[in-house]
């Protein structure tokens, strides 16, 4: 059994402005930074055996703060846990892409689309681990994705800015542990005091 803590990467300027950011490649912000330091602070109460993230600069920075709180190298990168390609609608707030793309927009990355690369990209990492327990930066949409395949419609709550959500893998399989997974006795708590209007557009994306 491996064990793989997914965490969505730390906040930035355009999730601040309920933007969808998708495959653009926005950095960190200093609040983003923070969140990495706290969700890192917070994972460090374990051992861990290696932190892997999605190429793009949000994750992959949150990866490495995190892993600098763990003591652990450089994140890995894994190509096919990059965000959800949302076509024309990045850059867009929620209101945007009603008002341009009323039915369907153009370019976007389906679910299935998706699931197609994160889930095997989540279940090799899990092999190359075998009987240990990793972290794995990524982002909202492609976590939304993984708890949809593995969880069905259980949880449709905001996935938070540096939130972490736990797997174990046996046998080729992934099954959710915990959404929010409060890390033994101690609750995540590194969310702004608007994350639910942060997160207004992931949690629009929630069931497409």
């Amino acid at each position: 059994m491996t064990l793989i803590y997914l965490v969505r990467h730390g906040e930035t300027d355009w999730n601040r402005e309920r933007r969808i950011q998708g495959s653009t490649d926005i950095p960190l912000n200093d609040t983003g930074r923070a969140q990495a330091a706290t969700t890192g602070r917070l994972l460090a109460t374990r051992e861990w055996d290696g932190v892997y993230a999605s190429p793009l600069s949000r994750a992959y920075e949150t990866g490495a703060i995190i892993a600098r709180e763990l003591g652990l190298p450089e994140p890995g990168v894994v190509p096919d846990l990059v965000e959800r390609n949302y076509g024309l609608a990045e850059g867009l707030t929620g209101d945007e892409i009603d008002a341009r793309f009323p039915d369907a927009v153009p370019g976007r990355e389906t679910r299935e689309e998706v699931a197609a690369r994160a889930l095997p990209a989540l279940v090799s990492l899990a092999e190359q681990h075998p009987g240990e327990s990793i972290v794995v930066v990524s982002h909202g949409g492609l976590i939304r994705t993984v708890l949809t395949e593995v969880a069905g419609a259980a949880h449709t709550e905001p996935i938070r800015n540096g939130s972490v959500h736990s797997f174990r893998h046996t046998d080729g399989t992934l099954d959710l542990i915990a959404f929010d997974d409060p890390i033994e006795v101690e609750s995540l708590d590194c969310a702004t005091e608007d994350i639910e209007d942060q997160n207004a557009v992931e949690s629009r994306e929630s069931l497409v």
